[in-house]
């Protein structure tokens, strides 16, 4: 997840490259728990929204939208304070942005939805699927955590030091005026992203709980452990053998190899390979398995 994404900056250095090769995607505001929320549609088929990581907004998401979009109706959303989204005066936390979510769902008028969310947007969109999960089919979560105590321990050991001036000569907060609602905001976003990293996360029980099925995508590099993503992986009914006569688990694990979290959003075909067949329903064929 990087609840930091200092290295964001690089990704970010590297967004002309990962611009939507599709047709233009029809963008549009629409009120939202007292904020202008700013999102594109795009594509045909069942919904799917689509959620940037911290400091990210839609184009950093880069081409993996515009493939969504080819057998799915993507609506991909700038959540609060980022991209063309105004701020407001409320802190960003992964319930009020679950919250943002399912309110943005009420005011377009789409009763149930798939989502797939990166880094800040998988972690809200894990809350999303716990708080409103009359609204969720499917989950597919890249870079995500559901305790802090899963975060690789360098960054958990960051996290008390960090402050607003280190941010603000990295690439994204000179992009940031480029869309921004504020284009002074940036340093108030980066306060509340840092108070964001301080807040408490321990969702065990309610990750186990939920009944939506998950894909957990990481990097084999990422800023959560292995082990952790594997533990979520368990909770969610996964990890046990799959040719002894049991169904499979509903919910899945990729991880990608020699892959950092900042690289994860760019493994475009990769992603795309895990998602689709996911929200499709689509399960490779064991040897064992009736024809």
């Amino acid at each position: 997840m990087f609840r930091t994404i200092l290295a964001v900056a690089v990704l970010l250095a590297a967004v002309p490259n990962l611009a939507h090769a599709q047709s233009k995607p029809k963008g549009a505001r629409v009120a939202v728990n007292g904020m202008q929320m700013y999102y594109e549609v795009s594509g045909k088929g069942a919904p799917l929204i689509v959620l940037h990581g911290a400091y990210m907004n839609i184009p950093s998401m880069g081409a993996i939208i515009s493939k969504l979009a080819k057998t799915h109706q993507v609506y991909a959303l700038e959540l609060q304070g980022h991209g063309r989204t105004t701020d407001i005066d409320r802190p960003i936390t992964y319930p009020n942005l679950a919250d943002d979510i399912a309110a943005f769902m009420d005011a377009v008028g789409l009763k149930k939805a798939d989502v797939f969310g990166y880094s800040m947007g998988a972690a809200a969109a894990l809350q999303f699927g716990i708080r409103h999960p009359a609204k969720v089919d499917k989950l597919a979560l890249a870079s995500v955590s559901y305790d802090v105590e899963g975060m690789q321990p360098e960054f958990k050991e960051f996290i008390p030091n960090m402050k607003v001036e280190m941010f603000l000569e990295m690439p994204f907060a000179k992009e940031y005026p480029k869309l921004a609602a504020n284009p002074k905001g940036f340093p108030e976003l980066a306060r509340k992203l840092i108070a964001l990293e301080k807040e408490p996360m321990a969702w065990g029980e309610q990750v186990k709980a939920l009944k939506a099925p998950v894909l957990i995508i990481a990097g084999d590099a990422d800023v959560t452990t292995l082990e952790h993503t594997v533990s979520m992986f368990r909770l969610l009914g996964g990890g046990a053998a799959g040719d002894m006569g049991k169904p499979l688990s509903a919910s899945r694990l990729a991880i990608l190899p020699a892959t950092s979290h900042t690289a994860v959003i760019t493994q475009v075909d990769a992603l795309h390979g895990f998602i689709e067949p996911f929200l499709k329903g689509v399960t490779p064929k064991g040897m064992f398995a009736a024809e």
